[in-house]
């Protein structure tokens, strides 16, 4: 059992797990902006304009979907991130420092709520 004055109180999980919740939400709505961009990106109407701007067109197009791409690859990896930091909160292990053991600052959960390190620890490894 982890030591009380280790861990966050069941009121602060509560509170982090709202914040949790609503960032996932969000993140889970920008991906879908993403995917949607993503799938305009194949028709964007060029169809009728010369072929010199259509071979430009489909380079910044391909250019535009790589970095779509990224962003979709990014924003799931945040999603799961955050979904990780859910399952620490319900396993009551949330905020605590992976590299220290200290509990991470409050602040920083609020800004950053997938935080597993704590600024001590991030400096750490610079």
């Amino acid at each position: 059992m982890i030591d009380e004055k280790l861990r966050y109180s069941d009121a602060d999980l509560a509170e982090f797990k709202e914040i949790i919740v609503a960032k996932i939400e969000k993140a889970k709505a920008d991906l879908e902006l993403i995917k949607s961009a993503y799938m305009n990106d194949l028709n964007n109407g060029t169809d009728d304009t010369s072929p010199t701007f259509k071979a430009f067109e489909e380079g910044s197009e391909t250019m535009s979907k790589e970095a779509n791409s990224q962003l979709a690859i990014r924003q799931e990896k945040f999603i799961r991130d955050l979904k990780n930091a859910l399952f620490r909160v319900e396993n009551k292990t949330y905020g605590i420092c992976k590299v220290t053991g200290k509990l991470i600052g409050k602040e920083r959960l609020k800004i950053v709520p997938h935080a597993t390190m704590s600024i001590e620890a991030k400096n750490l490894q610079r």
